[in-house]
């Protein structure tokens, strides 16, 4: 997770990012003690949460919320007060506030709270994912939307540490051919496909295995480190079975035998739902 503080008090940005980093919750990707310019940085920077003062030189708390979930409502704010009374709660939770930390810091008490936090992020985009992959939405291709898609491919094949590979070239290939085409992937057969570009298909497959067992095992190690890893929360249940990243998660700790298997089609209509839904 990345955590952004803004608090006027020196000495509790430097609590918090403690708390953080020894109990690794996540990182520190800035930190502010004026109210306008840590709203301008968390523009900049989009963190996943937000560790806010409610009395800050500049702007408020509950207006700097306020103005950015206007734009940015994925962003989970969590709202940092001397007092607790009844009003400054209703405001906070019209605000989108739902979760407080008061002063004096309690570090068992921060720990509570941003780990439920995280866990909320965890289920909203779990349930984000599955819901896009249930409605089947198709954005209209456009020159500018099929550049936009071939960038994301690509951007994807990077996050998953495999965009070097040989067997990457293989999976764009692929993809942009059947986004071109309309092609069913549950109407053809893999060996099919790849016939349609080699005479030599099970090379071909040979090489998208060994790229797509590799990001499977890079989706594992990030998820050992981060179970709240972007990156790995976002594609280790739609390009891969989720058993099938636990199995790599347990072999890598050492744990199991062998480690998990992976699905070409499945990698592939999972690529596609995350291109064809960029927009959405």
């Amino acid at each position: 997770m990345r955590f952004f503080i803004l608090d006027d008090d020196m000495n509790v940005i430097q609590i918090l990012k403690r708390i953080i980093e020894d109990k690794e919750l996540g990182v520190i990707v800035g930190q502010e003690t004026d109210g306008l310019k840590g709203m301008e940085k968390i523009k900049a920077i989009r963190p996943d949460i937000v560790l806010i003062d409610l009395l800050m030189p500049g702007m408020d708390g509950l207006n700097i919320v306020k103005k950015l979930k206007e734009e940015y409502d994925d962003i989970e704010f969590i709202m940092i007060s001397q007092v607790s009374s009844k009003d400054m709660v209703e405001k906070a939770y019209q605000y989108g506030v739902e979760y407080f930390i008061y002063k004096p810091i309690n570090a068992v008490e921060v720990e509570t709270i941003i780990r439920k936090v995280m866990e909320r992020i965890h289920i909203n985009r779990t349930i984000s994912s599955m819901q896009g992959i249930l409605s089947g939405k198709r954005p209209a291709k456009t020159s500018e939307a099929k550049q936009s898609y071939e960038n994301r491919l690509n951007s994807i094949l990077t996050e998953l540490g495999i965009i070097g590979e040989k067997g990457s070239q293989d999976i764009i290939a692929i993809v942009k051919y059947v986004m071109e085409n309309k092609i069913n992937l549950n109407e053809i057969t893999i060996k099919d496909l790849l016939s349609k570009f080699t005479d030599n298909p099970k090379s071909m497959e040979q090489r998208m295995r060994r790229a797509i067992n590799m990001a499977l095992t890079n989706i594992a190690n990030l998820g050992i480190e981060d179970y709240m890893n972007y990156t790995f929360t976002e594609y280790s249940n739609t390009l891969f079975n989720f058993e099938q990243v636990r199995s790599e998660m347990e072999y890598i700790r050492g744990n199991m035998k062998r480690g998990g298997s992976t699905n070409i089609k499945k990698f592939l209509i999972g690529l596609i739902y995350h291109i064809e839904n960029i927009n959405n």
